[in-house]
């Protein structure tokens, strides 16, 4: 049922092909309240044409529109206003998520294309900080989104464990490292080492190139390099695995830049046989100058290969292996130009495809206003915060219903879906303060106060029995109809949040569902024994169904009892 488009159907034939249908529907606005409509028309944009004041035109339209399908249809000022039927609204929504249950909202636009989403990205030898959240969990509910509406994501964990950075590291483990230390803690360990040769390497140039040294020992296959390298990566991968699983999050492909490692020769033979490499200064660059950006430099004078050139293999690796429709880089917003260079280049090689590439930024991670860095030893590990959270959430559980099953279970869904949620519910682009009491506080725009409204409807449900059913929506408070409405959007909601890369949208309308249902719990007595009973019970399984499938797309857990 879309009565928007209905709305812009009558609208067309009352104005005699003044506006097109696609023109008529753009325009068409959500009033601020339902008592002045639930579909708004402005008449502003056809003042000129008609040369009449809005308030006039809409006062016409009003008279002549067809009102079929809506209960009204009235001039308010500039705007007609269209009125739905709500019972013939309500009925057809709760009967549609009770049939359909978490797949409502499914959508079939992506016909099963391929979508690969290169996300999370930590680096080898350095501990899984807080700052690396935004990129995996931003990661992984664009997969669920974009599974919904029809596309075969591919999950890809693009590890950071190539470059001269592992050159450095292993410079500063020949001097002063020590196996035995390592092995009883690595990452600790290795972190100490990275912050130590950092600090040297910007006293003393000798000690970078010792590092660049090492890196390209690596790069042309030197076999104590690559033991070092190999042992670093494995000790690495057991952290960030154990995190993974407590973040619930997997991957379908784990491979790093090294993988791309033997795939470069082919690309810098590519772009030297188009020509579009040139030497400056000793190192091979593409100029980008028609794209107002700087030369990319894609070979430095000792050989050794950067980052845009372990991309550029990696994009052309996935377009032969995935043949993608869209490949999305959850990276952050630092990282803006790399990406605008990258896709230059291919485009300049002639691969269109780059187009079909997109850099999904997002905003920075802080602790008390201050920027987290691992060169500089300003770390807080993710795994710890996670335990924090939890342990806040078992403390307000242990507050509220000291009695309650499982409680450790449910604390771990509570605490580590409120970090994820708080992280989720920030639009993209901006950056947030890390605040665990923030995050795990069960009032306010919190992942807790969403599952803490799944958990009540859970529990209403319980009390009546409820076997879900059919209904005929007879009585349609104002509360319930703002519910209804929330629900009828929610296809619309998982379009909008694909279409602009952006979670946000998802965590912010279960907020609104969520702060609905609880407005609408405290006015009727949903449980009270009369003919509307089955209705109302209809309404809170709706409403529990969305609400656990909006959870679910953003990678957080719906638990039944809190």
């Amino acid at each position: 049922m879309n009565e928007k488009l209905l709305a812009a159907k009558s609208l067309f034939t009352a104005l005699d092909g003044a506006l097109e249908l696609e023109q008529i529907e753009n325009l068409l606005e959500k009033p601020k309240s339902s008592e002045m409509g639930d579909i708004a028309f402005p008449a502003f944009s056809l003042a000129k044409s008609m040369r009449k004041a809005p308030q006039v035109i809409a006062g016409e339209i009003a008279e002549n529109v067809d009102a079929t399908g809506f209960d009204k249809v009235v001039a308010t000022g500039p705007y007609v206003n269209f009125f739905l039927d709500k019972k013939a609204v309500a009925t057809a929504v709760i009967n549609e998520v009770i049939t359909e249950k978490e797949g409502y909202g499914d959508q079939n636009i992506g016909h099963g294309a391929n979508v690969p989403i290169d996300m999370s990205a930590p680096n080898i030898a350095k501990p899984f900080s807080i700052g690396h959240l935004r990129s995996t969990v931003i990661g992984d509910s664009l997969s669920k989104i974009y599974e919904k509406i029809g596309y075969n994501t591919i999950k890809i964990n693009h590890l950071g464990d190539w470059g001269k950075q592992f050159g450095l590291l292993i410079t500063a483990y020949k001097k002063y490292g020590d196996e035995a230390t390592i092995t009883a803690n690595p990452i600790d360990e290795l972190l100490k080492l990275y912050v130590q040769i950092n600090a040297e390497a910007k006293e003393d140039p000798s000690v970078d190139e010792e590092g660049r040294a090492w890196f390209l020992k690596m790069e042309q296959g030197d076999e104590e390099a690559l033991r070092i390298w190999k042992w670093f990566s494995d000790v690495s991968l057991i952290e960030f695995n154990r995190i993974y699983g407590k973040l619930g999050i997997d991957f379908d492909h784990f491979t790093g830049e090294s993988f791309y490692s033997d795939k470069m020769d082919a690309v810098v033979e590519d772009l030297e046989s188009k020509g579009l490499m040139y030497e400056s200064k000793g190192a091979m660059v593409v100029d980008l100058e028609k794209y107002n950006l700087n030369p990319a430099l894609i070979k430095k004078t000792d050989g050794a290969t950067l980052y845009i050139t372990r991309d550029l293999a990696t994009a052309m690796y996935r377009k032969a292996t995935f043949d993608f429709v869209k490949s999305l880089y959850i990276v952050g917003g630092e990282q803006q130009n790399h990406f605008k260079q990258l896709k230059a280049v291919l485009k300049e090689a002639g691969y269109d495809w780059s187009d079909d590439m997109t850099h999904v930024s997002f905003g920075m991670v802080t602790q008390g206003g201050k920027k987290f860095s691992t060169r500089k030893g300003h770390v807080v590990k993710l795994e710890t915060a996670l335990d924090e959270a939890v342990e806040r959430a078992l403390k307000q559980i242990n507050d509220k219903n000291p009695d309650l099953p499982n409680k450790e279970q449910v604390a771990q869904q509570v605490g580590v879906g409120a970090v994820k949620f708080y992280d989720l519910k920030a639009d993209r682009n901006n950056g947030y303060d890390f605040n665990l009491e923030d995050m795990v506080s069960f009032e306010g725009e919190t992942g807790p106060y969403v599952q803490y409204a799944y958990a009540r409807i859970c529990s209403i449900l319980r009390k009546a029995n409820y076997v879900p059913s059919q209904v005929n929506i007879e009585d349609i408070p104002t509360e319930a109809w703002e519910i209804v409405k929330l629900l009828q959007d929610f296809g619309n909601v998982v379009k909008r949040a694909a279409d602009k890369y952006e979670p946000s949208i998802i965590a912010k309308y279960s907020i609104s569902l969520a702060q609905a249902f609880n407005k609408y719990y405290a006015h009727v007595r949903i449980l009270e024994e009369n003919e509307g009973l089955q209705a109302r019970l209809a309404l809170a399984s709706a409403t529990a169904i969305v609400l656990k499938e909006a959870l679910r797309l953003l990678g957080v857990e719906a638990p039944e009892e809190m």
